[in-house]
């Protein structure tokens, strides 16, 4: 079977995967195309909404249609890293009589973990899932433990209460692919959700793709070609975001403190592919990178403290800095309203 082929596959697997996740969570289609695109392009997400929109139950109900191995952590003030990541027990050999070190896994080990309330406890537990986030392998008693492939953390955090609570590192929020805003449902949705968990029947969800399978379908995300002058779209709109580069808007030097590092453009285009091939294509356009800016951008923009006076957020900054790019070379040259360093050098 070729790529295209694969692509169709994958596409179509993942209307499935909509279907089947629709029997149990109600509306929330933007959510669950950017949990989907993040899942297939390999990255982690952080859901940030108020309590009672069903992170957990949309997560769960994923992990449920891709037959993926689920843990959930439900994070505390209290809890340690060992117990995330496991820890070494002695163990007694009763035919010798001998004793040894025995490595009891934690619930990181799985395919898709739950942080729940990630930011509930200290920031020495929070850390401990770094390592995992970013090289899939814990380190216990100074040796290497690979997890599980493939490897997904999905975070949940409520943005209203602040007492107790920890922020993520900025760090660690970078290793998160996106950051998606969970927002309250519509009238006639939430009508449809007081009558689905008020009846006394519960929905089925069948599994469509297992793990090896998904690891399949994310190297063929990888191999989607990406053009220049997409891929130089995703760099400027990153780049547009630092304060301290030359010829950046008035609005990033008044209103943000720091923008996006390289990770930023990466997943851009990264998201921009898996987008590209759940829709059933296989090449990336502007209307891709767009459409991910958006995640990926809100949680690596600091704006300061002129921007929090002013209610400026950084979702603000970035629907300014998308409607500022040009999407085409043509009209770039046309506009000139982008400094030379971000042009291609084919347009001087």
């Amino acid at each position: 079977m070729d790529d295209v082929e694969n692509v169709q596959r994958l596409s179509a697997a993942c209307s499935e995967i909509r279907s089947e996740l629709a029997k149990v969570i109600v509306g929330q289609h933007a959510v669950v195309d950017q949990l989907l695109i993040a899942l297939f392009a390999r990255g982690h997400c952080l859901l940030v909404g108020v309590p009672g929109l069903a992170k957990t139950l949309m997560i769960r109900t994923v992990a449920d249609t891709l037959a993926l191995q689920f843990n959930r952590i439900q994070f505390t003030p209290d809890l340690m890293p060992a117990d995330i990541t496991g820890t070494e027990v002695i163990q007694e050999d009763r035919s010798t009589g001998g004793r040894e070190f025995r490595f009891l896994p934690g619930p990181v080990f799985a395919n898709i973990v739950l942080a729940d309330e990630i930011n509930r406890t200290p920031p020495k537990t929070q850390a401990a899932l770094l390592e995992a986030m970013q090289e899939h392998q814990v380190t216990v008693g100074g040796r290497k433990h690979r997890l599980p492939e493939p490897f997904f953390v999905l975070a949940t955090q409520n943005p209203i209460e602040q007492e107790g609570t920890y922020p993520l590192p900025e760090a660690q929020l970078d290793r998160f692919m996106f950051h998606v805003n969970v927002d309250y449902p519509s009238e006639d949705e939430e009508l449809e959700i007081v009558r689905r968990t008020t009846a006394d029947t519960e929905a089925q969800v069948t599994p469509r793709l297992d793990a090896e399978v998904i690891v399949e379908m994310s190297q063929l995300v990888r191999k989607v070609p990406v053009a220049e002058h997409v891929a130089r779209y995703a760099l400027a709109l990153a780049r547009l975001t630092r304060p301290g580069q030359p010829g950046v808007p008035d609005f990033v030097r008044d209103y943000v403190q720091w923008g996006a590092g390289p990770r930023a453009s990466q997943y851009m285009v990264l998201g921009g592919k898996a987008r590209a091939v759940l829709a059933g294509r296989n090449h990336v356009t502007l209307e891709d990178v767009r459409e991910v800016a958006a995640p990926v951008l809100r949680h690596r923009i600091k704006t300061n403290f002129n921007a929090d006076a002013e209610g400026i957020t950084s979702d603000e900054i970035i629907r300014r800095l998308v409607k500022l790019v040009p999407q085409r070379e043509e009209e770039e040259t046309r506009r000139g309203n982008v400094p030379d360093l971000f042009r291609s050098p084919r347009a001087g």
